[in-house]
C-alpha cells in the first residue's frame, strides 16, 4: 500500500474558510502544544487533524523534523508544537516534540 495520500479535503465556502481560520489562529498560537492523528503524508511532510479543532489542517514538514525521526504512519496519534500560520493555504505549521513522544 502506497503511505503517499492527501488528506481528504471538503468544500467549505470562502467565508466560512474565513471564519474557521480566524478561530484556529487563535485556538493555536505560536508555541502551544497539540495533539492530532496523521490523516494524510507526502515526500515533505505528514498531515495532521488537530485535536479539539476539528477545521484545522497541521502540517509536520520534514525539515521540521527531528534528526533520524521517521515520518508518522497514517492514523499514528503524535504530539507537536505550532511554530506558524501559513495565510495562504490555512495550515497550521507543526513541529514534533523531538523526543519521539507520541499522544496516548
Amino acid at each position: 500500500m502506497d503511505e503517499n495520500v492527501w488528506p481528504p479535503i471538503t468544500e467549505v465556502p470562502a467565508e466560512l474558510r474565513s471564519l474557521s481560520w480566524a478561530a484556529t489562529t487563535c485556538a493555536l498560537p505560536l508555541g502551544a502544544s497539540v495533539r492530532g492523528v496523521v490523516i494524510g503524508r507526502q515526500p515533505f511532510g505528514a498531515f495532521v487533524r488537530v485535536d479539539g479543532v476539528p477545521d484545522a489542517m497541521a502540517l509536520v514538514e520534514i525539515t521540521t523534523m527531528p534528526q533520524g525521526m521517521e515520518l508518522p504512519a497514517l492514523g499514528a496519534r503524535v504530539v507537536g508544537e505550532v511554530i506558524g500560520h501559513a495565510e495562504h493555504n490555512h495550515q497550521v505549521r507543526l513541529r514534533l516534540h523531538d523526543d519521539g513522544r507520541r499522544a496516548e
